[in-house]
């Protein structure tokens, strides 16, 4: 693609958006490929009890429109001109609304949300093999159709809405991209497809048959579209003051894989944020999960036009909000970096003597235990605030570095390079943990906190013309801090051995 939009004399960019968990922020990323005029605004989670967790859709879109404007006139007071929107968003979180009056008819249902985990284990033994074979994704712990029936059948303003054909059904993605172009848009991603659990990987289309199996109706399903599919059309001009073309919809860890140079089999990245996330790259070929290595997932990265680029992604659902839940909730800790401090000052030792697992929502890997709790042990009279501080970044490093070997091994080859970005990121106490426990040198990049809205910027540009390609401008970008190792190899398997000993014996 030639790059048809540099004129001299003129400043371009792109409005993008990257809705998280916990906070929506948009910016302008100009054709240097750099951000500009962020915007951030924070958004409620709920938990209604210890398995629901629910956003109001509202107030993310409220959010959400907001620092858009808030991005755009400075962008406008300092001569940039915005040709494009692009939305990165949380995957997997699922709402729905009525299309008569535009307003959701319940509260969203978060990603991190296990209420049904323990009706699905009941679909294993049929479904797991068949959905690796064909989502690369086990039955799992959420099943976002199977939450959509179950609010069909027991709330009456959805299930009016459903018999007066008004009901709309949709992700977060689906959601604002709805709302932007005033209704005129009801698709999914594929990128945010491949996190609902019914998403055929080769072929680009819904599982039906699965999706039935839920429960859910099949006239309702939205329309799947790729990353930068033409069919977004354009904004409403009345929210924005301008009409853009939506050139970019992704879900925002992979639109962070792309940001971070992900772009070639075996380059990785690592996201850290209320979760933290590994993908790694696996080309045009998806790489399938393998057997006895649990919660390595293969999806989508991302679908340009027609072709997929496929990858393979483990997480951890609670690392950041572990953080969060430590100061906030308990208040055992001023901030995250009060922890970052205290930790920096005790020693690692051949294994945790004091421990955390992190394991507020369960475990994926390396093992599935989605009943899992949170836990802190090895206490004694003198440990202290900073023995605890350790105790937490050591749990959460250790979490990390379960999912980077459990990815490694799906993909039977080593990581040919890892980045690292989100706001967990920033500590540095952390990542020199995280370096020693993988035992390869890790990058965080320079711009790590917008990496997601960088990345989905970066896909609309190619398709606006401001780039060739994503490797044009993915390479420009410059390079960030480098952690070295500094154990040795057998303190590195010391610890890990010790971890895995926790992991084993702490109760469930």
């Amino acid at each position: 693609m030639t790059k048809t939009l540099h004129h001299p004399g003129r400043r371009l960019g792109i409005l993008s958006v990257d809705e998280g968990t916990t906070g929506t922020r948009a910016g302008v990323v100009q054709d240097s490929g750099a951000v500009t005029h962020l915007a951030y605004r924070t958004i409620a989670v709920d938990h209604p009890d210890e398995d629901s967790v629910e956003q109001d859709p509202m107030e993310i879109w409220s959010a959400t429109l907001d620092v858009c404007r808030e991005a755009l006139a400075g962008a406008r007071a300092d001569g940039v001109e915005i040709v494009a929107l692009a939305l990165s968003t949380q995957r997997a979180t699922a709402m729905l609304w009525d299309r008569r009056t535009g307003l959701p008819l319940v509260p969203a249902c978060v990603w991190q949300d296990r209420r049904y985990a323990r009706h699905l284990l009941g679909y294993e033994a049929e479904w797991d093999e068949r959905l690796l074979a064909r989502l690369g994704r086990p039955v799992g712990s959420r099943a976002p159709f199977h939450w959509a029936a179950r609010q069909i059948a027991e709330r009456p303003e959805v299930a009016e809405a459903y018999r007066a054909g008004t009901l709309v059904f949709g992700t977060v993605d689906t959601w604002l991209a709805w709302r932007f172009t005033g209704g005129a848009a009801h698709a999914v991603s594929a990128s945010n497809a491949g996190s609902i659990g019914a998403y055929l990987l080769r072929e680009h289309a819904w599982d039906r048959e699965w999706i039935e199996q839920l429960g859910y109706p099949l006239e309702l399903l939205p329309d799947l579209f790729a990353d930068d599919d033409l069919g977004y059309g354009r904004t409403d001009p009345e929210l924005l003051g301008v009409e853009l073309p939506l050139a970019a919809v992704m879900g925002d860890q992979h639109a962070a894989l792309i940001a971070l140079g992900g772009l070639a089999a075996g380059q990785g990245m690592c996201m850290y944020g209320t979760g933290t996330f590994v993908d790694a790259a696996t080309g045009r070929t998806p790489a399938m999960p393998i057997p006895g290595i649990a919660g390595v997932l293969a999806q989508p990265g991302w679908r340009q036009g027609d072709t997929t680029h496929f990858s393979l992604e483990a997480y951890c659902s609670t690392t950041g909000s572990a953080l969060r839940w430590l100061c906030d909730d308990l208040g055992l800790f001023a901030s995250p970096a009060e922890i970052g401090e205290l930790a920096a000052g005790v020693g690692a030792g051949s294994g945790p003597r004091e421990w955390f697992v992190p394991a507020l929502a369960g475990i994926r890997t390396p093992e599935w235990r989605p009943e899992a709790r949170a836990a802190l042990g090895g206490l004694t009279l003198a440990t202290t605030r900073a023995d605890v501080a350790r105790a937490v970044l050591d749990g959460i490093a250790h979490s990390v570095c379960d999912l980077i070997d459990g990815v490694a091994a799906t993909m039977q080859a080593p990581f040919a390079r890892l980045r690292v970005g989100g706001g967990v990121a920033g500590s540095d106490t952390l990542m020199r943990i995280q370096a020693d426990l993988v035992g390869l040198p890790i990058e965080r990049a320079a711009d790590s906190a917008t990496a997601s809205l960088r990345g989905t910027a970066y896909l609309a540009g190619v398709r606006e013309g401001l780039w060739s390609s994503l490797d044009e401008v993915v390479e420009a970008q410059p390079r960030g801090r480098i952690f070295e190792p500094t154990t040795t190899p057998d303190r590195r398997a010391a610890q890990r051995a010790a971890w895995r000993s926790v992991l084993a014996g702490y109760p469930a």
